[in-house]
């Protein structure tokens, strides 16, 4: 066994078991740290595969970006576990057939047929100028140009739904009106209070 099966073999066993947590903690901000674990032992085998640039978009753009957000608001929120406990035991049943499903459904994909690493020979190493974002450019702008532009167009969709879905006329809700504060005069904002002066005793 080659070093390289080594990391590889030892990267992957994190992974698996810090998925695994993940799903199996009780604390929800642990859970969200096991799966920024679970993303920086992903971005190393990235980088073992010669994929620097999604390596390196995955550890800025989700453990960056994403999983700070997630424990913003799991911290943010207080979630009461016990409640949570209570209700496991009425899902427990779905989610164990999901589960098998799911499992059926990655075997019958990645089965001894189509999976191992006897089965396929090295991949010829890149040179040492190779551009990997110039290669992913190239395949996502020729090969793969119409998937990508309609995932794009199926984002944006998403982008207006929810923003639509959260822009609602509230009753009560007070509004600017920049307009309005821009022409206000000075007789509108000050107003002068003449009183009596008062004698201290």
């Amino acid at each position: 066994m080659s070093f390289e099966q080594i990391v590889f073999y030892f990267f992957s066993a994190i992974l698996l078991l810090s998925a695994l947590a993940v799903i199996t903690v009780r604390n929800p901000v642990h859970a969200a740290l096991f799966l920024v674990l679970a993303f920086f032992t992903t971005a190393a085998l990235w980088l073992l595969l010669e994929a620097e640039f999604l390596a390196i978009t995955l550890v800025l753009v989700y453990v960056g970006a994403v999983m700070v957000l997630f424990l913003f608001v799991v911290m943010m929120l207080d979630i009461n576990t016990s409640t949570l406990k209570e209700r496991l035991g009425s899902y427990l049943p779905v989610g164990g057939l999901v589960a098998v499903l799911a499992i059926a459904v990655m075997a019958a994909a990645v089965g001894r047929d189509h999976f191992g690493l006897e089965q396929y020979a090295a991949p010829e190493r890149l040179a040492a100028d190779a551009s990997n974002t110039r290669m992913i450019g190239e395949q996502l702008y020729t090969v793969y140009l119409y998937p990508f532009e309609l995932a794009a167009v199926i984002l944006l969709v998403a982008i207006i739904a929810a923003i639509a879905l959260t822009l609602r006329t509230r009753p009560g809700s007070r509004y600017q009106n920049i307009d309005k504060q821009v022409k206000v005069k000075r007789d509108e904002r000050l107003r002068v209070v003449k009183m009596d002066s008062e004698e201290r005793k």
